[in-house]
């Protein structure tokens, strides 16, 4: 996979009103804290969105985010890959945060919702532990389920993509609208 072009954290603060910000966390991980003025368009509504970025990359550069640059670099490199250029935030919203810059928050109370890794982390290793207990006090078979979610975990290191990731953002609480990026 190609990297994309990146924008240091210290570099990105003094060019944030010429930016047009875009978060591809999901809604739940964006609530619980955003750059200022970034809009929400998660990593897996991209493509579905990619006319919107268009307009919005014509007005001013892209500023893409996440929560560590990860995510947000593969949609820069899906988005060049359709002939819209997007720089990634180096060290997402954690790096931008540590650098002791504010967070803007929605209105209302912030949901404690977990970023997506940990609910990845969370979700396997409840899936590997039912699997072990039922295999042992059940049936072998559901062991088969522990070394089911150890190939995908060895598979999602060796591409860098994350099924299960994609399977968690569709659920409630990681879905809660997005944001637009068009001009109003």
């Amino acid at each position: 996979m190609s990297t994309s072009p990146t924008l240091p954290v210290d570099e990105a603060l003094p060019r944030l009103s010429e930016l047009s910000i875009v978060d591809v966390r999901t809604p739940g991980e964006f609530a619980t804290g955003h750059l200022p003025g970034a809009v929400n368009i998660p990593l897996d509504r991209v493509e579905a969105r990619l006319a919107d970025l268009r307009q919005a990359a014509d007005r001013r550069p892209l500023l893409l985010v996440c929560a560590s640059g990860a995510r947000s670099e593969k949609a820069a490199v899906t988005l060049a890959s359709h002939g819209i250029p997007a720089t990634s935030l180096a060290g997402g919203t954690r790096g931008w945060s540590t650098a002791g810059h504010p967070l803007t928050y929605p209105p209302g109370p912030v949901r404690g919702v977990w970023a997506m890794e940990r609910q990845v982390r969370f979700t396997a290793g409840a899936v590997v532990l039912l699997g072990l207990l039922l295999g042992l006090s059940v049936h072998p078979a559901f062991s088969l389920l522990s070394a089911a979610i150890a190939g995908g975990l060895v598979f999602s290191a060796l591409t860098d993509t994350c099924g299960m990731a994609v399977v968690l953002g569709r659920l409630p609480w990681n879905r809660r609208g997005e944001g637009d990026v068009r001009p109003r």
